[in-house]
């Protein structure tokens, strides 16, 4: 077997769980040996919740690069670590081996350098889907800099918010970047986000779309010209290096931003050794993958996903990573189609957003395709609702790939919740069983273990953790008060998802949604997500989010934003077919008291839908939405505060 720690069997998967839990120095001792450390560990993990400390592989000495490249070059240097598919479908793909991956990052390692880019700085990416962020990404954790990835459909001043929290010296950026039939001009972006910065000393602009832009001497510089000078400087007779800085386990790796419940973006930091191993160890065991398989996770490097399923987990285990720059739908919606059958994809890691808008489209974009290379199917962003999760096992999947429903965050580096592909099994709608080294526990509002069922036969509360597993996120950058309180002070001695959960008799979880979309509605829990499941269970309806409101006589009311796509002649007796749909599957109680037809949802890059913005227009504080520049589409969401019912 490729990997050890590789779990091959249900049984094994109770072995290997019951050890995490009773010997997790043991256990995470045992994976950690399968990496390259410059020095070992003095200890596996030091923890404790209530200040938050966390330490793992305290004393371990390393680079997480030379774990992603270098120890895979003897075996693997002509074979893909990455492909690269553009936005265009006639532009040429470009297949990145492990020996052109270290290359390109020894070179953009020497370039940070000679631009005066040390250990410990701070750098924001700010860039396309292209492979070159897989470079940056790669060089700064190459020198030790801790580097920063900006979505590139962010605004000027949420760059400029999260430069001032970071202290950002150094920035990365493109001329423009292509997505769909949209160009980005990125770099007029970031110009607009320094005005009035005094403390970044260097922008490195890579040419994408040739879009004009402003180049200011002393501060900005040409990608391809940096990288050209550093590439008499890395290579020597046809040898490449550039020495990988050594770093302490638990030095930090990067930050990433994610969105708060007061509007101000947390900038939550994941360190060196912990993160590798988890994703590593998520990656392999999840998705069941074997050296050859092609890995296609459809996320944006900008978001935690890309991060982990796309760059740290699959290069760490010597996986071909495919990278996509453009959408599903462009130029038309077979696209992810034609992409698995040009590539032979073996794993297709996707939201349910977007597999909720391609079901929008029917069969006939998937006709013809040859899909069949496919052997796992997952999820990530938010909870699949089962209508989704059939369209995808039958149509894509054709009943023969298992579907891995993963449920994780941010702040979790990797792959808490989740089916193990073939291995586990699954069930509609559930993210079913925790990995090795993840305890979940439920509890109610007072902080108090919810052990007892409901009539449904079901434990059903607030999830928790009760112990760290390697990827936990440390702190929040420059503010661990904020990190203590957000998710460690909730609950006494547990980290606090913020989730909602229910359990089943056989120990599976299913994700209900955020705690504050739980809605209380004369006195009954109602998760969000299982109403906008019943929702979209009525055909016609595409997708749905649903909120609560203030309501006289019920204490909360259901607001639900619908697109519906099917015939619109009786607005009103949809609605009342709607509610039928949710009464006959959930029961009166759910039934939403507002039905309002929109076009579309405001929603991250990521796929998640920005709940807090709807609540505010169901409660009609339409005046205080704070900013909306960071959605995919800030436009839709005038429309909706100009259709409120």
């Amino acid at each position: 077997m490729a990997y050890p720690y590789q779990i091959a069997s249900l049984l094994q998967y109770h072995e290997f769980y019951k050890k995490s839990v009773e010997d997790p120095e043991g256990f995470w001792g045992e994976v950690a040996e399968n990496f390259q450390w410059r020095r070992k560990w003095d200890s596996v993990i030091n923890w404790n919740f209530k200040e938050p400390k966390i330490e793992w592989f305290k004393g371990a000495k390393l680079n997480i690069t030379e774990n992603c490249i270098d120890r895979h070059l003897p075996a693997k240097a002509g074979e893909p670590a990455i492909i690269w598919e553009p936005n265009n479908p006639e532009e040429r793909t470009r297949v990145v081996t492990y020996a052109r991956l270290h290359k390109r990052v020894c070179q953009f390692a020497q370039v940070l350098k000679n631009n005066g880019v040390k250990k410990g700085d701070r750098v924001c990416i700010y860039m396309g889907m292209v492979p070159e962020l897989a470079y940056a990404v790669l060089g700064c954790a190459r020198i030790g800099a801790i580097h920063s990835v900006i979505f590139g459909g962010f605004s000027a001043q949420s760059i400029a918010d999260r430069l001032e929290d970071a202290q950002a010296t150094f920035i990365v950026t493109c001329d423009g970047a292509y997505r769909g039939n949209k160009d980005i001009p990125l770099k007029s972006v970031i110009d607009d986000a320094l005005i009035g910065n005094k403390i970044v000393k260097k922008v490195i602009v890579y040419t994408r779309t040739r879009t004009p832009v402003s180049m200011i001497k002393g501060r900005d510089v040409w990608w391809e010209d940096e990288m050209e000078y550093a590439e008499t400087q890395v290579e020597k007779e046809g040898v490449v290096s550039f020495p990988a800085e050594e770093m302490d386990a638990e030095d930090p790796l990067f930050i990433l931003y994610t969105s708060g419940s007061t509007g101000k973006p947390k900038g939550v930091v994941h360190t060196c050794g912990g993160y590798m191993v988890w994703t590593n160890y998520t990656f392999v065991n999840v998705f069941q993958y074997k050296p050859g398989d092609v890995h296609f996770c459809t996320a944006d490097i900008g978001w935690i996903t890309g991060h982990s399923y796309i760059v740290y987990g699959p290069l760490s285990a010597g996986a071909t990573s495919l990278m996509f720059e453009g959408i599903p739908t462009w130029p038309d919606a077979g696209r992810f189609w034609e992409i698995t059958e040009k590539h032979k994809v073996n794993i297709l890691y996707t939201a349910p957003t977007a597999i909720r808008s391609l079901m929008g489209f029917g069969e006939q974009p998937i006709q013809g395709k040859d899909i069949s290379s496919l052997n796992t199917l997952g999820t990530v962003g938010e909870p699949i609702n089962e209508e989704a999760w059939h369209w995808y096992d039958e149509h894509i999947g054709k009943k023969t790939c298992p579907i891995v429903d993963t449920w994780w965050q941010t702040e979790t580096g990797g792959i808490l919740i989740s089916n193990l592909a073939g291995v586990t099994l699954s069930k509609p709608g559930w993210a079913t069983l925790p990995l090795p080294g993840v305890q979940p526990v439920i509890v109610d509002e007072n902080g108090k273990e919810v052990t007892e069922k409901d009539e449904d036969g079901m434990i059903k509360g607030n999830l928790c953790i009760k112990a760290p597993w390697p990827g936990i996120l440390r702190t929040t950058y420059g503010d661990h008060e904020r990190c203590r309180l957000n998710y460690f002070a909730t609950y006494e001695n547990l980290y606090f998802t913020g989730d909602g959960c229910m359990k089943d008799e056989d120990g599976n979880y299913r994700i209900t949604g955020r705690v504050d979309d739980v809605l209380n509605v004369s006195g009954h829990r109602i998760g969000t997500a299982e109403v906008e499941n019943a929702i979209n269970m009525h055909t016609g309806v595409v997708e749905s989010a649903v909120v609560g409101y203030p309501h006289d006589i019920k204490g909360q009311g259901i607001y639900a934003y619908v697109i519906y796509n099917g015939r619109m002649q009786d607005m009103d007796q949809i609605r009342k077919d709607v509610n039928q749909t949710v009464s006959r599957i959930i029961g009166p109680i759910a039934k939403p008291d507002k039905i309002q037809f929109v076009s579309g949802l405001p929603k991250t890059r990521s796929g998640k839908i920005m709940r807090r913005i709807l609540r505010k227009i169901a409660e009609g504080e339409v005046s205080n939405l704070g900013d909306t520049s960071t959605l995919l589409d800030p436009a839709v969401v005038d429309e909706i505060k100009n259709g409120k019912i």
